[in-house]
């Protein structure tokens, strides 16, 4: 990528916005002060440079060297400054034809334009300050959701509430900054403009805030890549047939074989608003097989990293419990499979968490489903449109950082450090905290952030 183009918003840019292939309409995005001006050259129709802004036309894109009409199409004009990028916007609706989407971009392209890059739309949306850096983040959340609490977490974001919240912790950790350093503008003296146990209380109160809130993105990562779901248990207890079931699909392969699942299956399937990623591990019994502990091992390491475990139980076999000692019990749904045998299990389960299910003939699975979505509600917060939840690995990093620059301060407070070493501290804080939203950064992180949009956006 030249580095340098993503940081030149002189040029006017144009992009297919819609996905990549054929489809009914594809819509091209072109931004820039000369946005209107260029789409007129190719435009036949209603002259677009006297169009009011937020208005549709129809007329036809037409080749001005071969007077050739590509396409009848719609184009709408959004004018500066009330647009998404802050400047002239025009997108231009075709027919879905490949070739027509080639045509009118080397088209835009002859009459001025040059093609935008990764994430290049809403880099200038960015710096023309219609987003800050944590919303521009959550534009490719919103594109990216697979599902409804996903999509839910990243609209929050992108309506700023996240951002509001850091923003005012900023401003707290600025106005202590600021007191601090009036001090050591009359250090002779010896004046003390703000009282230490305030500044204790105050800087106490949002070391635990960003902690906590840093410790919300394991949540926030499950909710937006899909929530782990382990199917562990015993060899031949049904555990492959029970992701076979859940799916609706034949994923995995099922067999009487002891140890045939040797390494972990993984799909995905939505149940209510969550994505779920089920996970179908090796069973879990003693054997001298070198491969086959391997992938027992990696049911335990799944096991541990899941939201929820799903424990097959074969009321045919001798019971046994292998889940690991370290598992939390509100983490554990126990489906006693096999139900269409007649068979009883031996021991009895916390009826809350059991589910009597037939991985064979589907008995007891919309049981098992609704049951998966209670606990996963109940393990994640009521709102996730209102709750401030991270979901991005830098921002929790910035805000760990942020909390031990506060418990720096605390420290020294407690300490009696001189105010020009605590106000260091203060500022490390405010540094971490501006790097989420974009008051403080630089050319890399930009470049890092926006290059992993896609095009027309």
């Amino acid at each position: 990528m030249n580095s340098t183009l993503l940081y030149d918003s002189a040029d006017t840019i144009c992009a297919i916005s819609t996905p990549a292939g054929s489809g009914g309409i594809a819509v091209i995005r072109i931004s820039g002060k000369d946005a209107i001006t260029i789409t007129d050259k190719i435009w036949k129709g209603r002259r677009l440079s006297a169009a009011a802004t937020h208005t549709a036309h129809l007329g036809e894109i037409v080749d001005p060297n071969t007077g050739q009409i590509i396409d009848q199409s719609v184009a709408t004009v959004f004018r500066a400054p009330g647009t998404f990028t802050g400047e002239d916007v025009v997108e231009v609706s075709v027919h879905g034809s490949r070739w027509i989407q080639k045509q009118l971009i080397a088209l835009l392209c002859r009459q001025g334009c040059r093609g935008a890059l990764p994430g290049e739309f809403t880099r200038r949306a960015y710096a023309s300050g219609k987003l800050d850096l944590a919303q521009a983040e959550a534009v490719a959340d919103v594109i990216a959701s697979s599902s409804q609490a996903a999509h839910r977490l990243a609209m929050s974001q992108l309506r700023g509430q996240y951002s509001h919240r850091l923003s005012q912790m900023r401003q707290q950790l600025v106005d202590l900054a600021s007191l601090l350093e009036l001090e050591l503008d009359f250090s002779e003296e010896d004046v003390e403009f703000a009282s230490r146990d305030h500044l204790l209380q105050l800087a106490t109160s949002l070391k635990n805030e960003l902690g906590s809130l840093a410790d919300t993105f394991d949540t926030g990562a499950a909710i937006k890549d899909g929530i782990p779901v382990a199917i562990i248990g015993p060899t031949n207890a049904g555990k492959s047939s029970l992701l076979n079931a859940l799916l609706g699909d034949e994923r995995a392969i099922v067999s009487d074989i002891h140890g045939t699942t040797r390494d972990i299956v993984e799909d995905t399937l939505e149940i209510g608003p969550y994505l779920i990623r089920f996970r179908d591990t090796a069973g879990l019994r003693y054997t001298d097989d070198t491969i086959e502990q391997l992938g027992i091992e990696r049911s335990h390491r799944a096991a541990r990293s899941a939201q929820i475990i799903i424990y097959v139980v074969d009321p045919t076999q001798p019971e046994t419990n292998d889940i690991p000692d370290d598992i939390p019990s509100e983490r554990i749904i126990y489906a006693i499979n096999k139900t269409d045998t007649g068979a009883q299990e031996a021991l009895t389960y916390p009826s809350e968490s059991t589910v009597r299910i037939s991985a064979r003939t589907g008995e007891g699975i919309d049981h098992l489903k609704d049951i998966i979505q209670r606990r996963i509600a109940a393990l994640t917060p009521s709102d996730t449109e209102n709750a401030l939840i991270v979901t991005n690995a830098r921002h929790a990093q910035a805000m760990r950082s942020a909390a031990t620059s506060a418990a720096a301060v605390i420290d020294g407070l407690r300490s009696s450090l001189p105010p020009d070493l605590i106000a260091q501290d203060l500022r490390e804080a405010i540094r971490h905290l501006a790097s989420v939203t974009g008051e403080i950064t630089t050319p890399e992180l930009l470049q890092n952030i926006f290059e992993n949009f896609c095009i027309g956006k």
